[in-house]
């Protein structure tokens, strides 16, 4: 049996606590916020400042691949969120009839809620689990070590120091997120530096939370939740109790973006593409302001460089290994299964080279080729929209990667459109997009191939992302903020799933 001593209380950090105890094991987590999530989630998600957790108040949904990792090993967690509300929804729903099913289809299916529902399910799950002990209002402050580490291949960390004093442990785990700064803990423990991947994205972020009116319990039935033009797009993400998010996204360079944090003009112009269209149009109440967010990257941070593991007894989990821009929703899967994976191997010496090194290749096989999808996606995105920014903005540049980047993503963008109406070309998008299948493998079929490439020959002059306003309605509806609206064009051409 081990100890672990968790730093960050978050969901990684909640996660692998009560994983590790379901095992065996026992857990100490370390949390810089002095409360927990309850179960009054208006006032925990609106009231709650959380400048630790930038991301708390922005959309989420969980994937096929982590609800699937609730069901079999939290399934307490899992049922906890649909009692607090959480709806489930099948990728092949999109449907009027949905197609045969197959082996593998019961992975399509993701959670929509907001984060503070998985939260509370987490720490509700927490608290009634004898083997975990959280330590709100106490964040670690340095990182202890066993003598004379360091002068070997790494340094050995055996605890944490907080205000309040020591904890030894067997393994320690960081699960502080993005701005835990526990690169500037490790480097004050005599950690050599390890190397950090980063791509910066170009994408700035507007959301707006609603509620649908009383006794409409269902937004429209095809969500269209992303859609996106030449220089903008539009998503919704329907939630928990009525609850849903539109969000606005553009370059950041953009010169029109800054309008989007006035209500009347990020209403218009989520107007202007079909989700915003059909949602707002349903009479939702808004329940927030306009959050902005920009400055995303897509950040990779192993524990280790050329020489192995820059420490043993400590592994990363989370946004402190893989920091994933939110567009493909990814982050809360990766998450879980780096937690899952911790709790799993938690008894094979882990403050061992053996089990760091072990941990590092794991991390590589499993989780970076997720992060290297999201990196190509957003380059494609960012780039688009960069091209579209308009005079002044980042429009000014000419895109990179020459004729064959564009055909690579036109081929994409059909594969996309051609998934709303061909059912089994929606069944091998849903299964990459529910991490169950990497694009190499699901694209590469030749059934799937051929699909696409019919649907194509029957459409010589489509062109992708010919969806909302030009860019002459759009600058007038950033300018105005009211006045009329452009007509979205048919969901069943525009819509993304």
């Amino acid at each position: 049996m081990a100890h672990l001593l968790v730093i960050g209380g978050g969901i990684a950090g909640l996660a692998t606590a009560l994983l590790a105890a379901r095992r065996g094991h026992t857990a100490e987590v370390f949390e810089r916020d002095t409360r927990a999530p309850g179960t009054a989630l208006d006032r925990d998600f609106f009231g709650w400042h959380r400048p630790g957790v930038p991301q708390a108040a922005q959309p989420h949904v969980l994937l096929g691949a982590a609800r699937r990792l609730l069901r079999t090993e939290l399934p307490d967690v899992h049922a906890g969120m649909l009692r607090l509300g959480a709806r489930e929804r099948h990728e092949l729903d999109w449907f009027d009839v949905r197609p045969p099913a197959r082996p593998g289809d019961e992975d399509l299916v993701m959670i929509q809620a907001r984060r503070i529902v998985l939260e509370s399910a987490l720490a509700a799950a927490v608290r009634a689990e004898p083997g975990v002990v959280v330590r709100y209002g106490e964040p670690v402050t340095g990182l202890a070590r066993a003598d004379g580490s360091g002068a070997g291949p790494c340094v050995r960390v055996t605890g944490v120091t907080t205000a309040g004093g020591a904890y030894a442990g067997d393994l320690v785990v960081d699960a502080s997120g993005r701005r835990g700064g526990s690169a500037g803990l490790a480097a004050a423990a005599g950690c050599r530096p390890a190397p950090v991947e980063r791509h910066r994205t170009g994408l700035a972020y507007f959301c707006r939370w609603y509620r649908l009116p009383e006794g409409t319990e269902e937004g429209p039935r095809r969500p269209w939740t992303v859609t996106g033009g030449a220089f903008a797009g539009c998503a919704v993400f329907p939630s928990d109790n009525r609850v849903f998010a539109v969000t606005v996204f553009a370059h950041t360079g953009d010169p029109t973006r800054a309008a989007l944090r006035d209500p009347a003009v990020f209403e218009a112009a989520a107007r202007a593409f079909p989700p915003g269209a059909a949602w707002l149009g349903l009479g939702a109440e808004p329940l927030s302001g306009v959050l902005a967010t920009a400055g995303l990257d897509n950040r990779w941070s192993p524990p280790a460089d050329g020489r192995g593991p820059v420490a043993t007894g400590l592994v990363p989990v989370g946004d402190a290994l893989t920091h994933t821009n939110p567009t493909l929703g990814q982050g809360t899967s990766l998450a879980l299964w780096a937690a899952d994976r911790v709790a799993r191997t938690a008894h094979r010496d882990p403050g061992s080279f053996g089990f760091a090194a072990g941990y590092h290749g794991w991390a590589l096989r499993t989780l970076k080729p997720w992060f290297d999808l999201q990196v190509g996606a957003d380059a494609a995105v960012g780039e688009r929209l960069a091209a579209g920014a308009g005079p002044g903005g980042a429009g000014d540049s000419a895109p990179s990667g020459g004729p064959r980047r564009a055909d690579r993503a036109r081929e994409a963008a059909a594969l996309f459109e051609c998934a709303l109406e061909d059912p089994e070309v929606m069944r091998a998008r849903a299964r990459v997009r529910h991490l169950a299948e990497p694009p190499e493998r699901a694209y590469a079929d030749p059934a799937v191939r051929a699909r696409v490439a019919s649907w194509l020959t029957a459409r010589p002059g489509w062109t992708p992302n010919a969806v909302g306003p030009d860019r002459a309605e759009w600058e007038a509806l950033t300018a105005a903020g009211s006045g009329p609206t452009p007509q979205p064009v048919s969901p069943s051409t525009s819509a993304r799933s």
